[in-house]
């Protein structure tokens, strides 16, 4: 590609629709976070003014359920000393950037995110137009990298600061670009492994790799006069072997204690998350996570070596848990047990940094189970994230999978429901068990467009028991989190009501397929069927009220305005919560 080609979709018509795009988000979201009041104008538009009162934006929108704004982006306009000016995100963060709380440190990194999104937009009208119909049809990675919105509620989702176009257009999942992963041997010195159960370091790479490649990797460094036992040998993402451990961990390399293997065998597909990686060559072996030193969405997305030592250990607890509970295995969720993991500890930069620094998170892997080896006849893979897509023509995916499914709109709904939200009350009430179960998060499995079954992933680093006095394996313990009693029932409010319900219904609401009444309605009786079927959890009901007349408006958005570096303690998720004000719960006295 010349230097030319790989900037050929940033044309100057879909820079003004990605703006155009973006800004509606913008408007809509910040509106919904309280950032921004606007008022009501004339003809039933409404008119958002910028800090120094001099800027007009003026668009079209109907309010829903949760404050949902649905903007109307061709409505939009923007004016100033009486012209009419054109749309630009840039200008939008820079005229609202004390409304927003954009301080001179932040605002730069912001407007590089802001502008890598605009790019990927620009990127995604490129391709080719599918609608939700065929997309509803299409298999696992093709809906996969048919996502177009990336995580509904941020602004600017895909910053992914670090990679260059090229880069871009090589690991990006819309891009769909198959890549091949490169392979270390970390001394032991340095490095650790852990796996599950049933599980051998040997037996296992020998399972990944192959026997031919292994032997590869082996004679590469008995070429070298080293020996293979002395090693473990780590997958790495190609972007941080180039970007990052070549320098940063020059004196590594340079010692011997890391040793560049070269790329293995197999092909993988970057996933929504970025770091992860699907076989595209064998899609039963496992998916591959990756420590990747990239910015994006609030945080570095590095990978613990620390973390990674409990990893199985915690997949282990919880798989056994699940499989215990008659209540979970009824509603047929399973998890993504992450078997193994491996992590190189970097000796000074540990003595320079405290736990949270990105230093600490360059060069570790764990290995995940794909799904695709426990389908059955006639069942196939959606992200979840897909039921909030919409396609160029204003069509749902969630709509199309209810057409599909020749089932009532809100019988469908009832299936997915109790695939997934059945077992999140249930882990919340009988165990303060709780998941981060947000599209990119979860795996419907469907047949005929229904949903059968709900499978959950990213386990160890973003599950968390809130009991204080839980009885916990040793090794499991980290997962133990202080919330005060007020914030525990967030972790459903927010993360699946305001999170991602209130985009779905919206949606079909929009659509003329479900009424919101009907939506909040079934998701009541449903949470209605749980309470019924489990009377010995009636106290943990009365003390967590699912039908409170309102919970607390916690803000994604400000959290990333606030510190784009690292929005979020992970040991301690309720400490930085951002609140403002309440939501009125939608199923309340239903």
């Amino acid at each position: 590609m010349n230097l030319a080609d790989a900037v050929a979709h940033l044309s100057p018509e879909r820079w003004e629709q990605a703006n155009r795009l973006l800004i509606r988000k913008a408007l809509a979201e910040f509106a919904h976070e309280r950032l921004i009041t606007p008022e009501p104008g004339d003809d039933g538009h409404y008119v958002v003014l910028s800090d120094d009162r001099l800027t007009r934006y003026r668009f079209s929108a109907t309010l829903r359920a949760l404050d949902h704004w649905r903007i109307a982006p061709e409505s939009i306009t923007r004016h100033r000393d009486g012209a009419e000016l054109p749309l630009s995100a840039l200008d939008f963060f820079i005229e609202l950037r004390t409304s927003l709380g954009l301080s001179d440190e932040i605002l730069p990194v912001y407007l590089e995110e802001i502008s890598s999104t605009l790019s990927g937009t620009c990127y995604k009208l490129t391709k080719p137009e599918i609608t939700s119909a065929a997309l509803a049809r299409s298999g696992f990675q093709a809906i996969e990298t048919g996502m177009t919105e990336g995580h509904p509620c941020f602004v600017a989702n895909n910053g992914r600061l670090g990679f260059g176009i090229h880069e871009y257009l090589s690991y990006a999942p819309e891009t769909a670009s198959p890549l091949r992963l490169v392979w270390l041997a970390a001394h032991r010195s340095r490095a650790a492994f852990t796996a599950g159960v049933g599980l051998t370091y040997e037996s296992f790479l020998r399972q990944e790799l192959g026997a031919a490649t292994l032997a590869r990797f082996h004679r590469h460094l008995t070429d070298q006069g080293l020996d293979p036992a002395d090693y473990l040998l780590i997958p790495v993402h190609p972007w941080q072997w180039w970007n990052k451990l070549t320098v940063t961990f020059a004196a590594e390399v340079a010692r011997r204690h890391l040793v560049c293997l070269g790329e293995g065998d197999d092909e993988y597909l970057a996933q929504q998350s970025v770091r992860t990686f699907f076989n595209r060559d064998n899609p039963g072996k496992h998916y591959v996570k990756t420590a990747l030193s990239v910015l994006n969405m609030g945080f570095m997305r590095g990978l613990s070596a620390a973390y990674m030592e409990a990893t199985p250990a915690i997949n282990d607890w919880l798989h056994g848990l699940i499989e215990s509970d008659p209540v979970l295995r009824s509603t047929g969720l399973t998890i993504l047990r992450e078997r193994a993991a491996v992590g190189y500890r970097h000796p000074e930069y540990e003595a320079a940094t405290d736990r949270t620094s990105p230093y600490r998170k360059m060069l570790a892997a764990l290995w995940r189970e794909s799904p695709v080896a426990s389908l059955q006849e006639g069942e196939t893979l959606a992200t979840m994230a897909s039921l909030a897509h919409v396609d160029h023509e204003g069509a749902s995916f969630a709509g199309a999978l209810i057409e599909r499914s020749g089932l009532a709109p809100a019988e469908w709904l009832r299936h997915y429901l109790r695939a997934y939200l059945t077992p999140l009350l249930h882990c919340f009430y009988a165990y303060d068990l709780v998941f981060m179960p947000h599209g990119e998060n979860v795996i419907l499995v469907l047949q005929d467009g229904v949903v059968r079954r709900a499978v959950f992933k990213d386990i160890a680093e973003e599950i968390a028991v809130m009991d204080p006095d839980a009885v916990l394996p040793p090794e499991v313990a980290r997962i133990r989190v202080e919330v005060p009693e007020e914030h525990r029932l967030l972790s459903v409010f927010t993360d699946v009501f305001d999170c991602f319900f209130r985009f779905v219904a919206a949606n079909l609401a929009d659509e003329g397929i479900l009424e919101e009444e009907d939506f909040w309605r079934t998701v009541a009786e449903v949470v209605h069927e749980y309470q019924d079927a489990n009377p010995h959890l009636a106290e943990r009901f009365r003390r967590y009220d699912m039908f409170a007349p309102e919970f607390a408006l916690s803000c994604l958005n400000r959290l990333q305005l606030r510190d784009n570096r690292q929005m979020v303690d992970l040991t301690d998720p309720s400490g930085a919560l951002q609140l403002a004000g309440t939501l009125r719960n939608p199923i309340a006295g239903r």
